[in-house]
Parts: structure tokens; sequence; C-alpha cells
């Protein structure tokens, strides 16, 4: 049953069509993300669908007393009252008695008045008779997930924080349709995790924007594409649908390419003039003209952002070294006795909970701030680059192109002078957008302002606090391919766990009481080494188990194991036919006419296969190690 039906929906803001005709069923039980570059207008998109913005034509069609709710980019400004009640605030009528009972416990658990107990029987009652005490619960079930203080004033909150108190207003609802707007920037890994799996087991149907790509591929079974003001309808997850766009973008290409040759032939044939009169024929100037039209209304697809950094000589081989290292804020101890040595080309990954420490460490160490206890021992000719989460380092008064270029004209980077409306122009700010006043920028603007004003710096140490925040993917992964062929040092604050896993080679997690160790690899790495028995919450990771002691002879396989790996490859190879076979059902669209209601198991049973895959792949590398290791004429022990 289709919850919301978007038909033949257009809207513009003054130039080309932002929504050019789109068309648009969700289902029930979906849960569909939506994609797109920056300012494609997939945010637009989710407007229309609440109400929030009227289209210039077409109907947005809903089922009889279907309920949505929303969680947007935008923070109100007008947000009041404790985080219980904005929280608590989308329930309806039961909202007033639920807020009154709350308040009235706090202040008998403060010592009230005595008086106040006979208002808490009162308000107890109605509660009970309006079945309301299951609301209370999820209210305080969501608020302790996201770790918020249901006292705190909304208004004190950090941005963050309240965006936090919007998404879990948004989760208590168990709207029909749950629609969520970058629902895990500013999150946590633990608060990222804790989502992904309510969201997984949420039985409403959900439509979501995200660039988190882990977090895409956990929860989509269905990607919808808005590009160009029209969307493309893939069904299937996030990695069936990069090998699908991609081959799809080379057929359009192609198409394209095929197009505008034949368009350069009749051009050139309709100005061969008067000795090609005789032969001309109006069907073919018509076609002629047609096809001119046709090449005018083309949308060229956005192009890809170009940045490069600007690399400084090498620093020293030793960068940074810190010993027995503490620090407490406020009383409460935030880093306890921490040793790490970075050394030059050392890609270090800082992972832990909101107001954990993670900036505080970041600022110890490059000498902004002095910790408690302890030192920093620093390398030579080291020069640092520093991209903050708040982004201070912009004038919001002041333009892009004056931000960045410090007020001049030309930029310098790797010994190359450069106008900066072309520099800009790599950072995909079009001339009058790098003209504008950084406060009208979008929050991915702004961390591509950032990143160009960054890069025009030489470095060999590059320090990034949250810099994947708000950006698309496809100038994320550009990120991601930079950092790795950087041969500075990049010391990286992120939640985003496929941006940790692709770049960094160790990891620094904080693990609460200002426990804070370092493990070798990235995110994926780090969950593996901590041990079985471990709570999934990442603030609280176990130590690595220490390594088994080498031993005096070289393992070999048996001949058990010789047989395994000799019949691993065929084994592999079938198991990734299966799972490709159900890819193929899951993209053709008779598949959810006929068999629409086997969509949960052939989900499971993918994600089965793949754990089998990945399971062979593992034992298959392990034996080849083993193998590669052993001595000519070795036998099994």
């Amino acid at each position: 049953m289709s919850l919301v039906c978007l038909q033949d929906i257009r809207l513009a803001f003054g130039g080309p069509e932002v929504i050019d005709g789109v068309t648009l069923r969700i289902g029930s039980g979906e849960r569909v993300c939506l994609v797109g570059r920056n300012g494609a207008g997939k945010s637009t998109l989710m407007k229309i669908i609440t109400g929030e913005i009227t289209p210039d034509s077409g109907d947005v069609i809903y089922a009889q007393g279907v309920r949505i709710a929303s969680l947007s980019q935008e923070v109100p400004q007008d947000l009041t009252g404790t985080v219980f009640d904005v929280v608590s605030g989308g329930l309806g009528d039961m909202v007033g008695l639920l807020s009154d009972y709350h308040s009235v416990s706090v202040r008998l658990s403060h010592g009230g008045d005595t008086t106040l107990i006979a208002e808490l029987e009162r308000l107890q009652r109605l509660i009970e008779s309006s079945g309301g005490w299951q609301i209370q619960q999820r209210v305080e079930t969501v608020l302790s997930r996201l770790r918020l203080d249901p006292e705190a004033p909304v208004a004190e909150l950090s941005g963050g924080n309240k965006r936090r108190a919007l998404l879990a207003r948004a989760l208590v609802n168990e709207p029909d349709l749950l629609l969520l707007d970058e629902p895990t920037n500013h999150l946590d890994i633990g608060s990222i995790a804790w989502l992904e799996e309510f969201l997984t087991g949420y039985r409403g149907s959900l439509l979501f924007i995200t660039h988190d790509r882990e977090f895409l591929q956990s929860l989509a079974t269905r990607i919808i594409e808005l590009d160009r003001g029209r969307v493309t309808d893939w069904p299937g997850d996030y990695t069936t649908y990069l090998t699908r766009r991609q081959a799809e973008l080379d057929a359009e290409a192609t198409r394209n390419a095929l197009f505008d040759r034949k368009l350069s032939q009749e051009e050139a044939w309709i100005r061969q003039g008067i000795r090609a009169r005789r032969t001309r024929n109006e069907g073919r100037v018509r076609a002629l003209k047609e096809m001119r039209t046709e090449r005018r209304a083309r949308r060229e697809q956005a192009g890809s952002a170009a940045m490069r950094l600007n690399e400084a000589e090498r620093s020293g081989r030793l960068v940074l070294e810190a010993k027995d290292l503490g620090h407490i804020y406020e009383g409460v101890p935030v880093i306890n006795n921490f040793s790490t040595v970075i050394m030059r080309g050392d890609k270090i990954g800082i992972i832990g909970p909101n107001g954990s420490g993670k900036t505080t460490l970041l600022r110890i160490l490059l000498g902004d701030m002095k910790p408690h206890s302890s030192s920093v021992r620093r390398g030579t000719k080291i020069e640092v680059a520093y991209f903050d989460q708040h982004r201070e380092q912009l004038n919001d008064d002041k333009s892009v192109m004056e931000n960045v270029a410090d007020g001049g004209s030309h930029v310098t980077v790797n010994g190359k002078t450069r106008h900066i409306i072309g520099y800009l122009e790599d950072f995909l700010f079009p001339p009058e957008r790098a003209r504008s006043p950084v406060k009208v920028l979008s929050g991915g603007e702004r961390n591509r302002a950032l990143l160009a004003k960054l890069f025009t710096r030489p470095s060999n140490v590059l320090v990034m606090d949250e810099p994947t925040n708000d950006l698309d993917t496809d100038t994320l992964e550009l990120l991601e391919e930079m950092l790795m062929e950087y041969r500075g040092t990049v010391l990286l604050v992120s939640h985003d766990r496929a941006f940790l896993n692709n770049i960094v080679t160790s990891t620094i997690v904080f693990e609460g009481g200002g426990r804070v160790e370092e493990y070798v690899g990235g995110y994926d790495d780090w969950l593996r080494q901590r041990k079985p028995s471990a709570p999934e919450k990442p603030e609280r990771p176990a130590k690595p188990a220490k390594p088994r002691q080498k031993q005096e002879r070289p393992r070999t396989l048996t001949f058990k194991e010789k047989k395994e790996i000799e019949a691993l490859p065929a084994l592999i190879e079938s198991l990734e036919a299966g799972r490709d076979g159900l890819y193929e059902s899951l993209a053709n669209p008779e598949f959810y006419k006929q068999n629409g209601s086997r969509l949960p198991e052939i989900k499971s049973k993918i994600g089965e296969l793949e754990k089998e895959i990945a399971e062979a792949y593992e034992r298959w590398e392990f034996l080849e190690a083993i193998l590669k290791s052993t001595p000519v004429g070795g036998v099994a022990p």
C-alpha cells in the first residue's frame, strides 16, 4: 500500500526546475534513501512531502489517516522548555499530562511541598486511563539511548544536542512515515550505531537523506537518486546502486556522445550553402531544429570537485610524542595517563562520544592547550593545517573568495599561482557563489569553503576535526582519496565509520573515565580487537587481547586444511553467484509486483550469504598466509 504518492511534481526558484516532473511512491514498510549532490533539491523534495513547500504543479496524495513525522537539517531558533518537553511535544493531548507529571515528580524529588502528592496521584490516574505510561516509557527510552538529560533547558544546549532532541521527538511519535534529513550529523558513533539498530527494527516506513555510507548500506532497501531535477529508482542496497548507477552514467555518456556527433554532422551539412540547397529537404531541416532544441534542454551532470592539497617539505621523522598525558576538566578526568608516539606519515583516527575530550586532545597535541600533567614533545619542521568543526576560521560577513584568499585575488598551491575564481571553481563554487557572503552558504558549502582555505596553506601535518559533516558523497570520496594519498601526517576526528576504515592506520579511542587507548587499524579493526564480552557501545571498548607468543616451529597446513584451501575458491564462487542472483531478482520491477512480500526474506538471505562470503575469504587468506610461510618440504606437525 502506498503511503504517499507524488505525481508529476514541478518546482523552480527562478532558474532551472529543481524538481522536474517527479513521480514517486513510498510504500508501507520500505526504507528508502534519497541521494544526490549538495543543492540537488533533496531537502526540498522532503518538504514537499511534509507540506512545508507547495510545488508549482503536480499532486501529492496521502493514504487516509497516514501519520508523518520529520527531522529537518535546520534547528528552529524558538525551542523552549526542557528536553523532556520538546521530545514529548509531538504526542498530542497526552503531552500536557506527561509534562505535568514529569515536572511534579522532579519537584517532589528535590524536596518540594508534600501537597504535590495529591496532584501527582491525580495526574497518574489520568495517564493510566489514557494508556499514557507506554508513551512515557518510549520517551524515557529514547532520551536514555540518545544520552539526553530530560531536565536540561533546551535553549542552553549546543546545536548538536538540540538536533538530537529533535531527533528524539521524531522517533517517539512512531509515525507511519518517518522523514530524516541527515540524521547522523553531530551524533557520535555510539548514537549512530543505536539509531541504525533502532531504525532497522522500525515498523513504519522510512525516507532518509544521509551521506554516511555505512548507515546507508545497513538501512536502505531502495535508493532514489535526485539528479538534475529528476529521480531514478534503484531497488536494492547501496553497493548494488553504485554498480548499476555507474553503468547507467557510462551509457548516458555514450548516448550523448553519439547524439553530439550526429548534431555536429548535421550542422556541417546545413552550412554547405548553395551547393547543398538542391539536396536539402525540409524534413531534415526540421529534424536538425529539433536536435538543437533537445541539445539546449539537456542538463549536464554537475562537475566533480578537483581539490588539491598544498604540501610543505617533509617534517622530521618524529612528529609528536606524549608520555603519561593527563588532563582534568571541571574536576572530571578527561585524559588519564595516555602515551603515544606519532611518526611522519601516520594517519591517526580519534573517536569517542561527544564531549569526551577529542578536541581537547588535539589542542594539547598541537600546543594550543597545556595538559595538567606531563607534556608533549614535537618534532622538527612541522607545518600544521587545522580544520575546526565549528568553522571559526571563516568570517560570515566576508565573501567566499575574501575568506579563502585573505582579501587577495590569487592563491598559490604547490608552486602554481591561480586566480581565486578559477581555484574556487575546483571546489564547486561558480563565480556568483564565490562572491556571496559565507553566512548565506549551506552547511556543505561552508565545509567546502573551509577546505578551500585550508588547502592553500602548505602543510605536512593535517588536523581535521569532523570534516565530513554536510559533504555530499562525491566530495566525501574525493577528500578520502586525497587523505589516503597525502604524504604527510593526518590527525582525524570523525564519526564516519567508512571514512575512518578507509584512511587511518591506527585509532585513539576515548573509553570513558579518562581512559584513552590506541589500537592498530580503523573502526572495524578496533571492533575486532575488543573482547567478545565488551559492551557494544563504542565509548567502552575492551583492551585488545595480548598477541600470541611466537611459535618456535613454523605453522604448516594439515592434510585437511590443504583439501579445504583447494575447495574454497569454488565455494566462494558458488556463494557469490547465489548472492548476485538474489540481487538480480531485486533489480527486476516484476519482483515487487509478484513477490513484494518476500523482500525481508530475500534481504535476510543476502545478508547471510554476504556473511558466509566474508568468512570464506577470511579463512582462505588465513590458510594462504600459512601456506606462504611454510618452508619448502614442510610438513604438518
